[in-house]
């Protein structure tokens, strides 16, 4: 027969005076049995003393405080995302026609763009024509006909140019791409 224990991590502040914790302050913690299962308590130097003569503890230790880490904005900023578009439109560069459509298909899904029309080119290529919802600008795209294997690396890169941060190799790199009709701001 097993026992699940709800104990709670440790807390933020004094459970006796409401002091917050500083970075790297000693702080004292008891567990003891209560209404509802284990309790625990976590106290700071001074109010420790009090605190572990009054009452029986079924466990107590005493650790150092450390402040959580700022947690970063992973968020993609919307603007960000309708930026970095814009840049890689104007530099018309084929090589990045499968960026330039995951980025629409983003900015589509944050309701930003609205696909209004997909047309089939005699050669086969597909174009996909999107309008800006603000704006009434129209965006017309290739469709690079992505596949799954492919996916990860073009999500990585787009991750990688929209957070600034260095883009991992991929394999198509040094290779030459195919010739396409180019997005273009219509």
């Amino acid at each position: 027969m097993s026992q699940d224990w709800d104990i709670k991590p440790r807390g933020k502040e004094c459970a006796a005076c409401h002091l917050i914790f500083a970075d790297r302050q000693a702080y004292y913690a008891h567990l003891q049995f209560g209404k509802e299962g284990y309790e625990r308590a976590d106290f700071c130097e001074a109010c420790w003393a009090q605190e572990a003569q009054a009452q029986t503890n079924y466990s107590m230790w005493k650790g150092i405080y450390r402040l959580p880490p700022i947690e970063p904005d992973r968020t993609i900023k919307r603007e960000t995302a309708e930026t970095l578009l814009r840049q890689l439109i104007a530099e018309n560069n084929p090589a990045r026609r499968q960026v330039i459509y995951i980025l629409c298909v983003m900015l589509e899904r944050q309701r930003l763009l609205v696909e209004r029309e997909v047309r089939s080119e005699p050669n086969g290529e597909r174009l996909v024509v999107y309008e800006h919802r603000k704006t009434g600008e129209s965006f017309v795209i290739a469709d690079p006909q992505l596949k799954l294997t492919d996916l990860d690396q073009v999500q990585q890169e787009v991750l990688a140019l929209l957070t600034g941060a260095p883009a991992e190799s991929s394999e198509t790199e040094g290779q030459p791409v195919e010739s396409a009709p180019s997005s273009a701001l219509v």
